[in-house]
């Protein structure tokens, strides 16, 4: 990651085959803290002003065509694998769902950017800081995160959509329900932390995914019962991975307000 604040006191245009030359396959951001910054990226016109960012993806023919004489942006860049990671992680999208600009004046928005000018600023008096590459790299972590939750800010009207993180753990959990899934297990299949994917899950699914492993059990037994796939309740639950039957029993009633023996009964 690179941090950098430019200003040339003069109109001017750049043009490059990536923003940061010298610096290949890394994302870049541009902020313009005063004035106009006009440009082409990748065949896109992007006009930031005060309260917008433009965002200049790697390798992409970008023409900043208008730097106004009292531009002055303060720019980050960050290793394109690093924050390919780092989105997949956060809101599993790609970075070909990045915008072409950001808005700062969002709550998200203005986190990214009060973060940028306070580790810009210190970095700046005190360049030690960044001279331990243990703090570097929680710096740029923290400000990579940032920079994400910026890019995707969460709408009211894509509070449903789940993430890949999400989807996987579900979809391993339907596939093999009965398996004695530990946390450990599912951030392994989701690749992201365990309080990482509870957050997630609490976000995207509306519970965690114990229950969501709770919930997909019982649907399973429930079937069963309702099939007669299973002689004895004990049977279809342990089937599905129920240790405790009495748990189970509790747990099938809150969930379909009938005994799970009713459902069997039912059945026959």
């Amino acid at each position: 990651m690179r941090l950098a604040r430019i200003g040339w006191g003069a109109e001017v245009a750049v043009e490059s085959d990536h923003p940061g030359a010298d610096h290949p396959g890394a994302w870049a951001v541009n902020v313009p803290r005063s004035g106009v910054l006009e440009a082409r990226v990748g065949g896109h016109h992007v006009l930031s002003l005060d309260g917008q960012a433009t965002v200049c993806p790697p390798d992409v023919p970008a023409r900043m065509h208008r730097w106004s004489a009292d531009c002055s942006i303060v720019g980050m860049r960050v290793d394109r694998g690093y924050l390919a990671q780092e989105v997949a992680s956060l809101v599993g999208l790609g970075t070909d769902r990045m915008p072409g600009q950001i808005d700062l004046r969002t709550d998200a928005g203005r986190a990214w950017l009060g973060l940028l000018g306070s580790i810009g600023t210190e970095a700046m008096r005190n360049p030690t800081l960044t001279r331990d590459r243990a703090v570097a790299r929680r710096l740029g972590a923290t400000l990579t995160a940032a920079l994400v939750n910026a890019c995707f800010p969460e709408e009211p009207e894509c509070g449903t959509v789940r993430p890949r993180i999400v989807s996987r753990v579900l979809e391993a959990m339907e596939a093999d329900p009965a398996r004695e899934w530990t946390s450990a297990d599912l951030a392994e299949v989701s690749g992201v932390g365990v309080r990482r994917l509870q957050q997630g899950f609490r976000r995207y699914a509306g519970t965690t995914p114990t229950q969501a492993l709770l919930g997909i059990r019982l649907a399973r037994v429930h079937a069963d019962l309702l099939a007669g796939a299973a002689p004895t309740v004990a049977e279809a639950a342990s089937r599905w991975g129920f240790s405790h039957l009495g748990r189970f029993a509790a747990a099938y009633r809150e969930a379909y307000g009938v005994p799970p023996s009713s459902t069997l009964r039912r059945a026959d």
